[in-house]
């Protein structure tokens, strides 16, 4: 005598090893996913960084380009702000930092890098040349 035996699991549910590995595969992803979030907010800062700083570096080009005779080492705040982009007009810009702090530009050099606070340049990107804390290329 044959019996029908299904082919599937019993209709009672799924069992504590299937619950538990879902849980762990949506763990990981869930990681996975906050990992590549910081890592984003982390390129957003130095893109916007670096957008700030080539905006510092047009101003600084153009008013060298109206004033051929003045050197680049003996530029000031007050002799660039006329030729930043509107909405930047009343102070220098500063840029955020991976930490937070904020973060003045040196334009007594060309182009103007990102200063860490001690005089040295500002970039955690390891890159000269990547557009990112950095003007590029």
């Amino acid at each position: 005598m044959k019996t029908n035996v299904p082919l599937c699991h019993s209709a009672r549910g799924f069992t504590l090893l299937e619950v538990t590995t879902v849980i762990v595969i949506l763990l990981i992803f869930m990681r996975l996913g906050l990992y590549s979030s910081s890592k984003i907010d982390q390129w957003k800062l130095g893109r916007n960084a670096s957008e700030t700083l080539r905006s510092v570096h047009t101003a600084q080009r153009m008013y060298l380009a109206d004033n051929p005779t003045v050197n680049v080492t003996t530029l000031t705040s007050a002799m660039i702000l006329p030729y930043l982009p509107p909405g930047n007009v009343a102070t220098m810009p500063t840029v955020p930092s991976l930490t937070g702090a904020n973060l003045s530009i040196t334009i007594t050099v060309s182009p103007p890098i990102i200063n860490n606070g001690a005089g040295v340049a500002y970039d955690p990107s390891g890159k000269t040349n990547d557009s990112l804390w950095d003007i590029g290329e």
